[in-house]
């Protein structure tokens, strides 16, 4: 595609439909809960299960699918997405819908590694290239602005059928958009499958992966209940609180705009401030959640630090091994996803024990640990342990 641009837009929009999927339904588990009769807990599992594929998923299918047409692994991913979520409008059972969610969660990391890949393949130098992925992510956050609030609010006025049929009206929708405009893309040279299973020798990529999975399953982990924690502990409504998830997705997108910058000028102290930043808001929301305006402010700031942090978890992993794209996506997404399961477990766990508005202690467990993992990777990267091939000579640009 000569137009790098409508590139990078129609990957954004792909991202959308898969990650519509993937997170909208965080809006509907109190409804998911009152339908199949289970707990909510027990409904998050159609999002720690979905994680947990995509965690599997994640280190093979980029890497068995590395050789093959990009536009072939587009049109495959959204077709199986497009069939499961029709199945899912007519799901009789809860263990039919989480077997419709279970099935497509293969093909996840299947697109959105290789949508990041292509991405950062347009940028010139390390700057341009993590510009390029928070465009795509773009694609993330919009999947939060639109999928989380719009699910929710079709559950609470319409019905639960009625959101799950919106998700697979959005993957048809980018099946037809990626079959009419996007042309053919055969992989140029393809990396032989050894040359890419290398970069397992690198520490500092596991200390990226660790960093990854533990600050991930805090925002996530938290976010699967926030819908239950605004209508529960903050007393909303459900058009309350699918407002609040719409405006939490579009503090997402600001994040992302603001992520590129941030990461081309001072990638280190991105990283480590945003954590703590992080941290002050679940602590603030186990305080002061019980005020509705307490928790609306609260979560609009947090839309904004989890739309930053994302990029920068990306940018962790592709920097520690830029020389094979595809696989270290996947890699990255593995280890988002497997720390969206256990931030997913560990918040249902607490919320179990003790109440939702414990829910946010889970997450700040794991953001401790979590910046403790990022220092050890910050500085292997400083000793020049990692091998960033494509940043050693912009170290003090890109990651200073």
């Amino acid at each position: 595609m000569r137009d790098k641009n409508l590139l990078l837009f129609v990957l954004a929009v792909g991202v959308f439909g898969i990650l519509n999927t993937e997170m909208g339904v965080v809006g509907v588990l109190p409804q998911v809960a009152e339908r199949f009769s289970v707990s909510v807990p027990d409904a998050g599992l159609l999002v720690s299960g979905f994680a947990l594929v995509v965690a599997v998923a994640g280190p093979t299918m980029p890497l068995l699918f590395s050789r093959v047409n990009r536009k072939t692994v587009m049109l495959l991913a959204l077709g199986v997405f497009s069939a499961c979520n029709a199945v899912s409008v007519f799901a009789s059972s809860f263990e039919v819908l989480l077997a419709a969610r279970i099935a497509p969660a293969a093909f996840h990391p299947l697109y959105v590694s290789m949508a990041l890949a292509v991405a950062a393949q347009t940028g010139r130098t390390a700057a341009e290239s993590a510009k390029a992925s928070s465009r795509v992510f773009v694609g993330v956050s919009a999947g939060m602005v639109l999928g989380v609030p719009v699910a929710s609010c079709l559950a609470s006025m319409v019905s639960l059928s009625a959101s799950m049929a919106f998700f697979a009206v959005v993957t048809i929708a980018v099946f037809v958009a990626t079959l009419m405009l996007v042309p053919s893309m055969p992989v140029g040279a393809p990396l032989a499958y050894g040359a890419q299973l290398a970069i397992l020798r690198k520490p500092v990529l596991w200390a990226s992966l660790l960093t990854v999975a533990l600050v991930n399953g805090a925002m996530f982990g938290f976010y699967s209940f926030l819908a239950d924690f605004l209508g529960t502990v903050s007393g909303m409504g459900a058009v309350g609180v699918g407002s609040v998830l719409l405006f939490y997705g579009a503090a997402n997108i600001v994040g992302n705009v603001l992520s590129g910058k941030m990461l081309a000028g001072n990638a280190t102290r991105t990283l480590m401030i945003v954590p703590f930043a992080l941290a002050a808001c679940y602590a603030a929301l186990f305080v002061a959640g019980t005020l509705a305006a307490a928790a609306i402010a609260t979560a609009l700031v947090l839309g904004v630090l989890a739309g930053i942090m994302n990029n920068a978890n990306q940018y962790l992993v592709a920097r520690a091994a830029p020389e094979a794209p595809d696989f270290s996506n996947g890699l990255y997404l593995t280890a988002a996803n497997a720390g969206t399961t256990l931030g997913t477990a560990l918040c249902g766990l607490i919320i179990t024990l003790a109440g939702t508005r414990f829910a946010p202690a889970g997450a700040l467990a794991l953001l401790a640990a979590g910046v403790v993992s990022a220092a050890v990777r910050l500085r292997l990267s400083a000793r020049g342990a990692s091998g960033d091939g494509a940043l050693t000579s912009s170290r003090l640009q890109a990651l200073r």
